[in-house]
């Protein structure tokens, strides 16, 4: 197969770029079947987000710190671990917002789209799911809208489900939710579409993230599946995703 490398501007992924180029080559992008991405889980959704215009599978080796969307980093057999690798395919969100000063945004979130205030004062939200409004009002920090593949990161970090990657479900979590007090979220079908309107958006202002982009002062937000895009993700057997997601769940 022939592979593009991709790697984080770090002292240890660069090393790892150039030390796998020298045993393996490095093919063009728009010619090579397969990128390999080195860095952390950061950098691995940069590399997936690049791979929405270049369509190629990635298959990611740890030279970061997490990793738990990557492979163990190692030198040898890569030809034969890229040939064996199994293949998970995602779709990302798409995330429209509107700001208070009425700029338009469309942006993708592989990971979650995150509401988060930008003051001290607490975030208003009202949330619509396909048309009909099921909060009219959230008193927050914020609010995350998790994919299964994401489901393990920031949403569970404030307490969010872990969702399996078959499950076809979207995490709604908030974050230190003051009222309703006890709302603690909802799983939704990734047919759904989430609509967030800001309350008193001027004098509580909230930043929409689509994974590490922001966007400042949004004032409404739409959030759907978008089908019409899917990534490929490459993973060693023994590194099989579906397993990792479930043993998260069983972790001490």
């Amino acid at each position: 197969m022939k592979v593009h490398f991709y790697s984080a501007e770090t002292k240890k992924a660069l090393e790892a770029k150039s030390k796998l180029i020298s045993l393996y080559g490095d093919t063009s992008l728009d010619d090579a079947d397969v990128v390999v991405a080195l860095g952390g889980d950061g950098y691995m959704l940069r590399a997936l987000h690049d791979s929405v215009k270049h369509k190629k599978p990635v298959f990611g080796m740890n030279r970061g710190s997490v990793g738990f969307l990557l492979n163990e980093y190692k030198e040898q057999d890569l030809q034969e671990r890229l040939e064996k690798a199994q293949t998970v395919k995602i779709n990302p969100l798409r995330m429209k917002v509107k700001t208070v000063g009425g700029e338009l945004y469309d942006k993708l979130a592989i990971n979650e789209v995150s509401l988060l205030r930008e003051t001290k004062q607490a975030a208003k939200l009202k949330i619509t799911i396909d048309e009909k409004t099921r909060l009219d009002e959230l008193i927050c920090d914020g609010i995350i809208i998790a994919t299964p593949a994401g489901s393990t990161a920031y949403n569970l970090s404030v307490h969010g489900p872990i969702i399996p990657l078959s499950a076809d479900l979207l995490a709604l979590t908030p974050i230190s939710a003051f009222r309703p007090r006890r709302w603690r979220g909802a799983l939704l079908t990734q047919s759904a579409n989430i609509k967030i309107d800001i309350l008193e958006a001027k004098d509580r202002p909230v930043s929409a993230v689509a994974d590490f982009t922001e966007i400042r002062d949004a004032e409404t937000i739409e959030i759907f599946c978008d089908r019409s895009i899917e990534l490929s993700l490459l993973f060693d057997p023994e590194m099989d995703l579906d397993e990792r997601i479930i043993k998260e769940q069983f972790m001490p």
